[in-house]
């Protein structure tokens, strides 16, 4: 396993991509309505990334034909922007990967359209805190499973499910580097986590069951139940004290 423990110097680059994720989502989050088309919403975040003098870090990658990947309700991920219009009761996850002078980061949003029910909501809130937890978790010295463990432990005491067929992972120099990081584990194994490391953490949480499937598309992870998941996901750099996150304005 090749773990990059980057330099000052790819830590500031990888700074200027994260800035740019977080202000896409800042700006798309007004657009956010229904009636509003997928391939609109990914046309927006494009644009907006490309006037930053950047490129959408997925178009073309291993063949996505998306800008940004746009996920609606019993989508984990991976979904391709197309003609479909959000409705009310939506839940919509839009992932945004930024490459800018060489640089990667990497982040993700789920968003509720209009009034959604209580367990929507709840959904929503156990997986952005799960983030967070994991995220406290992610300092030099711990474990890779510290980060896991937790997130798992928070979710399922909450009723939900994590996905296991996916997981976060490095991120900075490449889009995806070692190491693999799985929302679900053991604590205290796994890797010793250093500083300058720089991670995607993303939990992907199911309101049933955690088993996925691929659609025929071969991009678009759907819950094999039909129920609806959430995702979010920052990019984080690993310091000598608290974590950072890299992708938050």
């Amino acid at each position: 396993m090749s773990i990059y423990i980057k330099s000052e110097k790819e830590i500031k680059g990888i700074k200027i991509a994260g800035k740019i994720v977080a202000t896409t989502f800042d700006f798309i989050q007004d657009y956010l309505k229904p009636e509003i088309s997928l391939s609109e919403i990914e046309n927006l975040c494009a644009d907006y990334i490309i006037k930053h003098d950047a490129k959408p870090a997925f178009k073309g990658y291993h063949g996505f034909p998306g800008a940004v990947c746009i996920s609606v309700n019993e989508e984990v991920v991976h979904g391709i922007p197309d003609g479909r219009r959000i409705k009310p009761c939506d839940i919509v996850k839009i992932d945004v990967g930024v490459h800018k002078n060489g640089f990667y980061a990497d982040a993700a949003k789920s968003y509720t359209i209009g009034t959604v029910g209580s367990s929507i909501n709840r959904l929503l809130d156990v997986t952005e805190k799960s983030l967070y937890l994991g995220i406290d978790k992610a300092r030099a010295g711990n474990h890779l499973g510290d980060i896991s463990s937790t997130i798992q432990n928070y979710v399922e005491s909450n009723g939900f499910s994590v996905v296991r067929e996916l997981s976060g992972h490095g991120v900075g120099i490449e889009l995806h580097e070692e190491p693999m990081v799985p929302n679900f584990g053991a604590a205290s194994k796994g890797i010793v986590l250093q500083r300058g490391m720089t991670l995607a953490i993303e939990p992907m949480v199911n309101m049933g069951t955690y088993e996925v499937l691929t659609q025929s598309n071969n991009w678009t992870v759907v819950t094999k139940d039909g129920l609806p998941s959430a995702h979010f996901e920052h990019t984080i750099l690993i310091t000598d004290s608290e974590p950072e996150i890299l992708t938050k304005t």
